[in-house]
């Protein structure tokens, strides 16, 4: 029998998260080479060009360097997400200036300045997101006015292109920061389920101690009773063994006392003491009666020949069986439910299953549902299963070791 049915939240395979870093790294590299065969392509087209208006000797050199650095420098773009895309805009109309052909004619030199638009769109401040938008606007203007077999319909349409581009990287930027939104939203849903799962457990461990103080505190008052019986009884020249027992008595008032004040820290204010006996397995039918009161009809099964059962021990197994049709009175929207009681040769066996459709492994609140029954099986080195049930439903599954190892 498996313990839990669940999977630690927020736990990955290593194959799993090398293929989560894998992604964006290859993304990256897969840009970066594309913005290097763009700056070779752009350079080779450019030292190859044959029109008779290009320019030569220093200006042409300076034309080749320029147009190839207005490329490479996209390749700075995750340290300078604003500056690299806004430099290839501006040393590309300042090229123009030099050489007007020498960038309406390119057509790589084209997907870069697209690539770059894209990219100032994208821009996390909205207000440089929109500075990028005039670069990118006056750039072009700049860039169709200084060639020379550009017409007055340029001027409208290649703006326009690229204003375009601008408004994808924009609307890429508002579905990014909605992605982000949603992530944080749930790291931070996660991180405060945690939290409410730690405080669940804190709880339901402080109300297991102070169910089981009464028990213990009842097992060692008649500890106490008894030697201090037998201590009177002793003969009066049984002074030792008159002295060990007075010691025995001594300690075990002592831990009596202590664990009254242990159980005094551990109460929440406001909490009152239950003077009420605590409940056993004995008590299943009056738990079912009220459960059946409440919509849910339950079938007892008891297996086995019932034994008495360490107090403590008996209290768990009711809780547990408590704990299980409460859930599903709340959660699975199920008209009945069976309860088997188990006892076999070495270990009590406890299933609480509905004939829902509804989910009862959620917590019914702090302290309570399967977090509850968790705690109280691993007080006794047991094991749990919940999960669907074969058929329909759902179903919890303990075992509780009758007698409980120690270490």
């Amino acid at each position: 029998m498996s313990s839990l049915w669940w999977t630690p939240s927020g736990t990955h395979s290593p194959y799993v998260d090398g293929v989560s870093r894998a992604g964006p790294f290859a993304a990256r590299l897969g840009l970066d080479l594309l913005v290097v065969v763009t700056a070779v392509v752009t350079a080779t087209t450019t030292v190859l060009r044959d029109d008779l208006l290009h320019p030569t000797g220093p200006r042409f050199v300076l034309g080749v360097i320029g147009i190839t650095g207005a490329v490479l420098v996209l390749l700075a773009r995750h340290r300078f997400p604003f500056a690299a895309p806004a430099c290839t805009w501006v040393m590309c109309s300042a090229l123009s200036f030099l050489d007007g052909q020498l960038i309406v004619n390119g057509g790589a030199i084209l997907i870069a300045g697209m690539g770059a638009a894209v990219l100032l769109g994208s821009h996390r401040n909205a207000a440089l997101s929109r500075l990028g938008l005039v670069i990118v606007l006056t750039g072009s203007v700049a860039v169709v006015r200084n060639g020379p077999d550009s017409s007055a319909d340029d001027l409208l349409s290649v703006p326009l292109m690229f204003a375009i581009g601008w408004l994808v990287g924009w609307a890429l930027r508002e579905r990014t920061e909605r992605t982000e939104a949603a992530e944080g939203r749930a790291v931070r849903a996660e991180r405060e389920r945690e939290a409410a799962a730690r405080i669940a457990v804190a709880e339901e461990r402080g109300r297991i101690a102070r169910e089981l103080h009464d028990v213990v505190a009842h097992a060692v008052s008649v500890i106490v009773l008894q030697v201090g019986a037998v201590r009177h009884r002793l003969p009066e020249d049984a002074e030792a063994e008159r002295e060990a027992l007075r010691n025995v008595e001594e300690a075990g008032r002592t831990a009596l006392a202590e664990m009254r004040r242990l159980l005094t820290a551990m109460r929440e204010e406001g909490d009152e003491a239950e003077l009420l006996p605590r409940p056993g397995l004995g008590d299943l039918a009056r738990l079912v009666h009220d459960v059946d009161a409440a919509g849910l009809r339950v079938d007892v099964h008891v297996r086995g020949e019932p034994v008495p059962l360490p107090p403590g021990l008996d209290l768990s197994a009711y809780r547990i069986v408590q704990e299980g049709l409460t859930n599903s009175l709340r959660h699975s929207g199920a008209g009945r439910a069976e309860v088997t009681v188990d006892y076999a040769p070495d270990e009590l066996l406890l299933e609480v299953r509905d004939h829902g459709a509804g989910d009862p492994g959620a917590s019914g609140g702090h302290g309570h549902g399967l977090v509850g029954i968790r705690e109280r099986v691993k007080l006794f080195g047991g094991e749990m299963s919940a999960g669907p049930a074969p058929g329909g439903g759902f179903l919890v599954r303990a075992r509780l070791p009758r007698e409980v190892e120690r270490p």
